[in-house]
């Protein structure tokens, strides 16, 4: 997925985002980052990285965080 067209993790009514002053009343992370963070957080989980200070090893869990999120995101239009 080259560009992030995935809707809003937390959208928020446009009311709710006056105070902010945000006019598109959509703001924080979009559902692509979400379920990368969340599958991040499963990859970080293994053993074989919870000591890691690898950057080859890091690289690879950031790739591999996207592409289950871009999975997840056409799974969930199929």
């Amino acid at each position: 997925m080259s560009k992030d067209n995935s809707e809003p993790a937390f959208p928020a009514p446009e009311a709710s985002m006056e105070h902010y002053g945000k006019a598109d009343g959509y703001t924080g992370m979009s559902l692509r980052d979400y379920f990368a963070a969340k599958a991040m957080q499963g990859f970080s989980a293994s053993p074989s990285m919870i000591d890691s200070n690898d950057s080859r090893a890091i690289a690879y869990v950031a790739a591999a965080s996207y592409a289950m999120a871009d999975a997840m995101l056409a799974a969930r239009s199929a």
